[in-house]
């Protein structure tokens, strides 16, 4: 109608103006208010004939109809969330294989939610928990595990009843929480670093060996130890050196040696190390600020090898030898096995790592 006044075109209220309900989609399209939301929301028992879906998503088109992500959550019995735990996001280890999981996620239009748990398996329970109430769609454990037989089957049996109620479940580490498993190749990965580093004329070692009953921790110095021992160059117990698997750490443990006076300068004849291999990357990196404080040079009074190859790395000089592991990739791996179907028993994945020779660890003379 017009305006008597003005002559303009006074605008009708159209269904677009006002809150379109599902009730009003099942009508345009001709379909019960159940078929309707079937075909918009999902079922988790019943499907849509491909004739009414279509039917049902071009009406909801033509009314401009948005769904409730809610009502869909409760009609599918899942979410779009996936929950990813990890043990330190600020660890780069661990956020390259989340940047990993986040890629993979999306494509399969997801959203994820993090918890990072300082390795408190007190709260990697409470997040499963919490990812079960709010029924997120699989759950991602990175990380490794502790020799600890009751956490581990506790987080085992809470996994597996989260995949009894429909949730995908998968993790990075050790094969031991009954899911589908990426499962990283420590020990070969370090006896190859031996050989190698061996072959460059190292023989006297010390190792910065991570936090007691960290199986990653311990399968990496295991390999390492076992391949040296097979060279006649077995790693003294003495010059072994627990520590956390931080950067502060592995700074703590080689102020120890250095403190000993086991590491030192190269011309010092009281000196009985000419190598130190680190579990992980970040705590070659710690180690290698310590020796820079003491004065020494790194690599010419003592060579620093790690493990993970993480992107920090490329900001660090002397470049250090490490082990690669492809991370972003392990991320997207691991995500397709949380979203893949069940199978009847867990899938293992396994994983190499490639040894990198760089600066830190030159020929020995």
């Amino acid at each position: 109608m017009r305006n008597a006044l003005s002559g303009v075109a006074l605008r009708v209220p159209k269904m677009t103006d006002m809150t379109v309900t599902l009730s009003d989609v099942a009508r345009e399209a001709g379909v019960s208010l159940a078929t309707a939301s079937r075909a918009i929301n999902g079922s988790a028992n019943r499907t849509v004939r491909p004739e009414l879906r279509e039917r049902v998503l071009a009406a909801a088109a033509r009314l401009r109809y948005s769904p409730d992500a809610n009502a869909q959550a409760m009609a599918r019995g899942r979410t779009t969330a996936l929950g990813l735990i990890v043990h330190d996001i600020a660890d780069p280890y661990f956020s390259t294989i989340a940047s990993g999981v986040t890629a993979a996620a999306e494509r399969a239009g997801l959203v994820v939610t993090l918890a990072s748990t300082d390795r408190d398996p007190d709260r990697e329970m409470a997040f499963v928990e919490l990812m079960q109430r709010q029924r997120a769609r699989a759950i991602i454990v990175a990380g490794g595990r502790y020799d600890d037989e009751a956490a581990n089957a506790a987080l085992a049996e809470a996994l597996v009843e989260y995949r009894s109620r429909g949730g995908g479940a998968a993790a990075v580490g050790q094969p031991l929480l009954g899911v589908d498993t990426v499962v990283i190749e420590n020990r070969s990965a370090t006896a190859e670093l031996a050989r190698q580093l061996h072959g460059r004329g190292y023989r006297r070692f010390a190792a910065l060996a991570g936090p007691a009953h960290h199986l990653t921790a311990h399968e990496r110095f295991d390999g390492f130890r076992g391949s040296l021992a097979e060279l006649g160059a077995p790693v003294d117990p003495d010059l072994v050196v627990p520590c956390a698997f931080t950067r502060d750490g592995g700074y703590e443990a080689m102020e120890q040696l250095i403190a000993r006076g086991v590491v030192g300068r190269r011309d010092d004849p009281s000196t009985s190390v000419d190598a130190v291999f680190a579990v992980n990357d970040v705590m070659a990196v710690g180690a290698m600020a310590a020796a820079r404080a003491a004065g020494l040079d790194v690599p010419a009074d003592v060579a620093i090898a790690g493990f993970d190859d993480i992107i920090t790395l490329r900001d660090i000089t002397p470049s250090l030898t490490t082990i690669r592991l492809p991370l972003a990739d392990i991320g997207a791996m691991v995500t397709e096995l949380a979203l893949a179907p069940d199978n009847e028993s867990p899938r293992l994945v396994p994983v190499d790592g490639e040894v990198i020779l760089r600066d830190s660890t030159p020929p020995r003379s």
